[in-house]
């Protein structure tokens, strides 16, 4: 295992990886600290209705974002790496023109569909007007434009960190509230406040790099990406492939909440929020993963090899994470959230399951969309969801929360297998052949040839 440290992209996975895994860790620790002075501030039934209105903000988001990320490293990184910059400049123009468009649209669907379908998600009447008010902080959570810029440009640094701005404020924000026993609204409009001042923080340090860099001059926003070939089917399937991907997380808690009311909505929360902690490690090196293995022959053996010390590497630590949950996921529970959250305690035995899965899972799309295949994690995604939908209702309504949790488990068994397979073709299609006219292996003499 020590020659691994010998490659240059292995130790540039891991340098990357780090800074988002301590950052993450400081998200984590304030994430768990926000929810549970809401939890402990509002109880459970507002406390659901808290996080099935944050819940209804991030499906939009989800449903309407295009990943604009995605489009700036796959078109703009090998550039910027070899010193042509033209191709990332008019992917960023792309990306940002694309962040635009879906951010106003989002705001103005998510606002005008909320007052129909409120009640199906258990929002009720009296708080329709607090969604509508949220929803105009969708054009900023749209913006997916600075997060490529800072891949390309290496700064992982401050991607980590900037995204620690949100969770520290906002538990802090949060235990002000609980400590004055603040009423419903202000819990809400702590959250939105900190959602503003945490998506508009990285779009000033992406300005800032390119400006750093020299990198501003010839950038215009366009919807027009001529030079990009296959950009606009490259951003779309990436965007139905993050819009099924929000099925399984604020999609999925708001038809918890259709299903068994704003109560069985937060305890799903709590319940994913800490599963999730374990997922983390697998998370984070995906998306130090993708840029790196960008910049890589992806016919040789390099980026594969990176991929299973990638694999080696996240399942020790997520493994680690998983043990942590099933030893102490009760007494966490208890006494950071309270003794009425230990409905949540069940539904987290089986959510662990889903780490487990993204120890295998977190290389999967990122080498789809480098081989170009970036259908591929939309088909899987579109068969995960479709078992998602077709078991929530009847597992639900038998195990209540925990029956929301095995769906949950299983669409996402069904969504990696897919992707397992698709990429087991796709390695088998460039992977180097051996020459033709190579000559044959001498072998040792059989008995037979010996007789």
């Amino acid at each position: 295992m020590r020659h691994w440290f010998k490659d240059q992209h292995f130790r540039s996975l891991l340098k990357n990886s780090s800074y988002l895994g301590v950052s993450k860790i400081v998200a984590g620790l304030c994430g768990i600290a926000y929810l549970a002075f809401a939890g402990r501030g509002l109880g459970v039934l507002m406390f659901g209705v808290l996080i099935l209105i944050t819940s209804y903000i991030k499906a939009v988001s989800g449903i309407a974002k295009f990943q604009s990320w995605q489009l700036i490293v796959r078109y703009g990184g090998h550039g910027v790496a070899h010193g042509d910059p033209e191709h990332f400049k008019v992917a960023t123009g792309f990306a940002f023109a694309l962040d635009v468009v879906s951010g106003i649209g989002g705001m103005l669907v998510g606002a005008a569909l909320l007052p129909f379908i409120g009640n199906w998600v258990g929002i009720g009447d009296q708080y329709l007007w607090l969604g509508m008010l949220y929803c105009t902080v969708l054009p900023i959570m749209a913006g997916a434009t600075p997060d490529g810029i800072l891949r390309v440009l290496d700064r992982f640094d401050l991607i980590s960190w900037s995204g620690t701005l949100m969770p520290i404020t906002r538990a802090i924000l949060a235990g002000i509230a609980f400590a004055l026993g603040a009423s419903f609204p202000v819990y809400v409009a702590i959250w939105f406040a900190t959602d503003l001042i945490g998506n508009l923080y990285p779009w000033y340090l992406g300005w800032r790099e390119l400006r750093r860099h020299g990198l501003l001059e010839g950038i215009r926003p366009t919807l027009k990406p001529t030079v990009l070939s296959g950009a606009w089917r490259f951003a779309i399937d990436v965007n139905l492939a993050s819009s099924v991907q929000a099925v399984w997380g604020p999609i999925g808690r708001l038809v918890v909440g259709g299903l068994l009311g704003p109560a069985g909505a937060a305890l799903f929360r709590i319940a994913s929020t800490l599963a999730d902690s374990a997922a983390k490690p697998a998370d984070l090196l995906g998306k130090a993963f993708y840029p790196e293995v960008m910049r890589m022959d992806l016919a040789s053996r390099q980026p594969w090899k990176l991929m299973l010390r990638g694999t080696a590497l996240v399942s020790a630590i997520a493994l680690l994470g998983i043990v942590v949950m099933l030893v102490g996921g009760k007494p966490i529970m208890s006494i950071v959230f309270g003794k009425e959250f230990l409905g949540a305690y069940t539904p987290l035995m089986i959510l662990l399951a889903i780490p487990f899965l993204g120890v295998f899972s977190f290389p999967l799309t990122p080498m789809l969309y480098a081989l170009g295949r970036s259908d591929g994690p939309l088909k899987a995604k579109l068969l995960g969801s479709a078992v998602f939908f077709v078991t929530i209702a009847p597992l639900a309504w038998k195990w209540d929360v925990a029956g929301a949790a095995v769906a949950l488990v299983l669409a996402n068994a069904v969504n990696t297998a897919a992707m397992m397979l698709q990429l087991q073709r796709e390695h088998r299609r460039v992977r180097p052949k051996a020459p033709r006219d190579s000559p044959p292996r001498s072998r040792a003499p059989s008995p037979a040839d010996r007789a």
